[in-house]
């Protein structure tokens, strides 16, 4: 989590933070970029500096979170991904302009055109999906044990058994329960 955006779940994976900005798909889903300004907020906490974006940019970020997440889970259970899903994915890609540049501390930082910002942005985005999903990152794709979640996550811990999206949302909720009901077997 990040000062002052306490609702985002930043990970170390771009693609698959992005797609926790929808959380809780199979229970009551909360949005956490309900308007641009929270794009652009999401966008500059994800290293992703952007002014400003527009109803319809919202709206072709949505896209190209919700397509990642149709072909991250896809991958995840072995299965064909959607051809309209890798489309989006591939249109984001192609359509974004930035480049990748070297800091005098020398770490990678994204540049983003004068032009189209945010569609620059996707495209970093799109270009971080295509990476995980293709297979070229040492990781594997997994689906969150949260029966309300099932978010789409990369695990590149040792031994890729990692059950959780977030351990401190979804684990730490699921262990509770877990606790909670050995304790009322127990009263019981």
């Amino acid at each position: 989590m990040s000062a002052g955006f306490p609702d985002f779940r930043l990970g170390t994976v771009l693609a698959t933070s992005f797609t926790a900005t929808l959380t809780e798909r199979r229970g009551e889903a909360l949005e956490r970029i309900p308007t641009p300004r929270r794009l652009v907020d999401w966008l500059v906490v994800s290293g992703l500096a952007v002014d400003s974006c527009t109803s319809a940019q919202l709206d072709l970020a949505r896209e190209l979170r919700e397509a990642i997440h149709v072909v991250a889970t896809a991958a995840a259970i072995d299965d064909a991904p959607p051809a309209s899903a890798v489309q989006i994915i591939n249109d984001r890609s192609i359509q974004g302009r930035a480049a990748a540049v070297l800091t005098p501390e020398s770490t990678r930082e994204w540049r983003l055109s004068s032009a189209s910002r945010v569609e620059d942005a996707l495209g970093v985005i799109a270009a971080d999906a295509i990476s995980i999903i293709s297979g070229e990152r040492d990781g594997k794709l997994a689906l969150c044990a949260s029966p309300t979640c099932q978010a789409a996550f990369f695990d590149t811990s040792q031994s890729r058994t990692r059950k959780w999206c977030d351990m401190g949302t979804c684990g730490n909720r699921e262990k509770k329960a877990r606790f909670n009901a050995n304790q009322r077997k127990k009263s019981s």
